[in-house]
């Protein structure tokens, strides 16, 4: 191990001390502050006190995992610039979604299947249970892969055995601090990741090697392919618009309908906050998608052989940073990307641990009653568990933004027209709401895994057509048949 890499490692270890340390103290002063038992609500809801700056880094910290750095970055090689759209898709979302965030704190719930269940009753809230933490099983898995394959590139330590030790620190600090751990130490992690991974792109830029943005630009523009074809690496169209439009539309429709979302809405000390919150995360998310765009196309362009070896693809980030950026540099970033991921794959976590306590345990298996000694034992348990599949999901080898992108429309494509109905329009029927969302699931698991994502079109898009007109057509015809809408949503005044 060279001595820039021994560098790097010892810096992302005392950060993630660090992380570690920030969020206990946290947890333990909100605790004290309270003076009294701590809740299962004040362990994965951090007591609903966040303000709109908290909300704001944790909203983007939730969001700024594996796929939108170490996945931006490698994706530039077949991309160009183009794959920001990933993460600026995801700033036009939060503040499209800041518009309906209020009602999330309005609602009196703490999930998504709650809120479905208030309006469609039973058979809605248990599909939309289970599909919701199914996708954050695959969710907690993409993070994992992006925090192995840091390490993995900065150690040379094989991938398998990162993945495990990764696995069990993520499930160690979820389990110890719950929300209020992770929403503080988010804090930390936003600045050192835009702040921090801003600084270091311009040092990478004016290495040596590299020579200025002007340089980078002009070479990049030649770079070809194996086959001799040019990469195209500058373009910001290359994803195609069918692409673009996918991923808006896949934020629209999965920040509505994710537990690691809506838990920080729900979250909020009031709607007002929810909506400020929701719109900063927005334009924060939009500015900072370029930047790791930015390094993954120096590795591209100035590593030698990695644009034409695909086998060198796994983490463009890493291997950029590692290679051009000074030895502390290089490490204070790669562990803002550690300690984000982790973050991550923490509120994935949470999330799941919530969905599970609050629509399945509670309800179903607890007879209704609410134990919070129990219930804080069985979320730690299911964190346990999140860990243990998400690691099953970073073993398979996939491509980050691909499993996300899947677990964003299986989860999103049918609850999200239930959800829009249940808040504004009055007519529509319990029927037309459970019908919507296995209609819109089924469209979302047939258009990717059958018909493997034709046109580039995110499956958001089709299936929640699909959902929408299923909702509308059969609470048209129950409505002529007499049958009565579903009760409304009784929401908070603030």
């Amino acid at each position: 191990m060279s001595g820039k890499q021994l560098t790097a490692l010892v810096i992302i270890f005392l950060y993630m001390v660090l992380t570690v340390v920030v969020g206990l103290v946290s947890s333990k002063m909100k605790q004290k502050k309270a003076a009294k038992k701590q809740s299962n609500e004040d362990f994965l809801m951090a007591g609903k006190s966040l303000g709109p700056i908290i909300l704001a880094c944790t909203l983007f910290a939730a969001n700024t995992g594996g796929a939108s750095t170490t996945g931006i970055a490698t994706n530039v090689g077949t991309q160009g610039l183009s794959a920001s759209w990933y993460v600026i898709a995801a700033g036009i979302g939060f503040v499209l979604v800041s518009f309906i965030a209020p009602f999330f704190r309005r609602a009196q719930a703490s999930t998504v299947p709650q809120i479905i269940n208030m309006r469609y009753g039973k058979p809605a809230h248990i599909v939309t249970a289970f599909t919701s933490i199914a996708a954050l099983f695959m969710a907690t898995g993409s993070q994992i892969i992006a925090t192995s394959t840091i390490i993995n590139t900065v150690t040379g330590m094989d991938f398998e055995t990162t993945a495990v030790v990764v696995t069990a620190v993520v499930i160690a600090y979820t389990m110890v601090g719950g929300f209020a751990s992770v929403a503080a130490a988010n804090m930390m992690h936003v600045g050192f990741i835009t702040i921090g991974m801003t600084i270091a792109m311009i040092f990478m830029v004016n290495s040596d090697t590299v020579g200025g943005f002007s340089n980078l630009m002009a070479t990049a523009k030649t770079m070809t392919d194996a086959e001799g074809q040019n990469m195209d690496l500058l373009s910001m169209t290359k994803v195609g618009l069918p692409a673009i439009l996918g991923y808006v539309a896949m934020y629209c429709t999965t920040f509505p309908t994710g537990q690691e979302i809506v838990q920080t809405y729900c979250s909020a000390k009031d709607g007002k906050s929810a909506k400020v919150g929701s719109v900063i995360a927005g334009l924060l998310s939009a500015a900072y998608a370029i930047v790791p765009a930015l390094i993954g196309l120096m590795a591209f362009t100035f590593i030698d052989g990695f644009a034409a070896d695909k086998a060198l693809h796994k983490n463009a980030l890493a291997a950029a940073t590692m290679e051009f950026a000074p030895a502390i540099i290089a490490g204070i970033v790669l562990s803002s990307v550690v300690a984000a991921t982790i973050s991550s794959a923490s509120g994935n976590m949470i999330g799941t641990a919530t969905l599970f306590t609050n629509d399945v345990f509670r309800p179903y298996m607890n007879k209704g009653e609410k134990n919070d000694t129990k219930e804080i034992w069985i979320s730690r348990a299911v964190m346990v568990l999140a860990g243990c599949v998400g690691l099953a999901v970073a073993l398979s080898g996939s491509n980050i933004i691909s499993i996300m992108m899947s677990a964003f429309a299986l989860r999103s494509a049918g609850p999200f027209a239930a959800f829009i109905c249940g808040l504004f329009y009055k007519k529509v029927t319990k029927n037309a709401g459970f019908l919507s969302i296995v209609f819109g699931t089924a469209v979302a698991a047939i258009w990717i895994y059958a018909l493997k994502t034709p046109f580039g079109l995110n499956a958001a898009i089709p299936a929640s057509l699909v959902a929408f007109i299923v909702i509308f057509l059969v609470s048209a015809v129950e409505g002529k048949k007499g049958v009565a809408p579903a009760p409304e949503l009784v929401l908070e005044d603030n």
